[in-house]
């Protein structure tokens, strides 16, 4: 996995933080379902589960797993706990066309780590 962080580009939590509630981001949150309900996301973010990343980004109308909010002429900054799954996940994004992605440098262990919030998720 070296030889992803190399290839990525990274942002800290206090760059993330200093940049959220922005028109042109967009926060996802690579974690399981369990994971979200048990620790919280960043305030903003969408959910979109590592496993279905690249349904999820698939940005064809005809597409039905599409999410519209992961949209490509926007920056995306995406994490999960520690960092590892949303590198890879950054590198996913990069793969499939997106050139303005981040991996959120140590995920939600950094952003609270630096004091801020996450919020909790209500299971559906």
């Amino acid at each position: 996995m070296v030889g992803v962080f190399t290839e990525i580009k990274t942002i800290s939590s206090e760059q993330l933080y200093s940049e959220l509630g922005s028109d042109n981001l967009v926060v996802v949150d690579v974690q399981s379902r369990e994971n979200i309900l048990k620790s919280g996301m960043i305030p903003g973010a969408i959910h979109a589960e590592r496993g279905m990343l690249e349904f999820f980004a698939d940005q064809r109308r005809e597409n039905p797993f599409r999410k519209a909010e992961l949209d490509p002429s926007k920056k995306i900054v995406v994490y999960c706990g520690a960092g590892g799954q949303g590198a890879l996940a950054t590198k996913t994004l990069q793969d499939m066309g997106y050139s303005n992605v981040y991996n959120l440098a140590s995920g939600t262990e950094a952003w609270t780590a630096s004091g801020f919030d996450l919020i909790p998720v209500a299971d559906q």
